[in-house]
């Protein structure tokens, strides 16, 4: 399967969030819930797509993959990039529908789906600072998945800028995706 890798950040991230990933702290099985493993199995495939080839989806939901040094130095340090990817079991992670509100105004952001969820500068100051930026919001029923899908985006997108880009010397980068961190049982 070939798949495209030249995506944004946000592409990735718009992606990931409309993956279901829900744990269930009910759940005896590890990972909590299999469709946690929808997302890992797409994440496997895009790593591989980039060229990475020492990529592992285990039993367990766990994604493990390497992306070589490019450096002849053997004394420099190993980095580990890692996120989780499920989302919490606190309100519903299926059927997200991400907004991007362009060039914030500065003013209330109502979320389109539930209009009585407002987003106001007077609730959230830390808003003023985004004036002029883009904003991504679920649609109101649902959460958006950015914690931690907007991790996972950086790292691919990291991943993908070492593949193309060898001539940025850097040891070893080790990268671990993980399972039901949201429940207390992921890393």
């Amino acid at each position: 399967m070939s798949l495209q890798i030249n995506h944004t950040v946000t592409e990735r991230f718009l992606r990931y969030v409309q993956i279901d990933t829900q744990s269930d702290p009910s759940s005896t099985t590890f990972p909590s819930t299999d469709k946690q493993k929808n997302l890992a199995r797409l994440l496997v495939q895009e790593l591989q797509a980039m060229g990475i080839t020492e990529v592992e989806l285990d039993e367990h939901g766990y994604v493990y993959a390497t992306i070589p040094a490019s450096t002849v130095h053997t004394n420099v340090p190993v980095i580990c990039l890692c996120s989780h990817m499920d989302t919490s079991p606190d309100a519903s992670g299926a059927n997200v529908k991400p907004i991007i509100h362009k060039k914030y105004d500065g003013g209330d952001i109502v979320l389109p789906d539930d209009p009585e969820q407002v987003l106001r500068p007077s609730d959230h100051p830390h808003l003023k600072d985004q004036i002029g930026n883009d904003i991504i919001t679920a649609s109101g029923t649902t959460l958006l998945g950015a914690d931690n899908k907007a991790g996972l985006a950086e790292i691919m997108d990291v991943a993908n800028y070492f593949m193309t880009h060898p001539e940025a010397r850097r040891g070893k980068i080790r990268i671990l995706f993980t399972p039901d961190e949201e429940i207390g049982r992921g890393v």
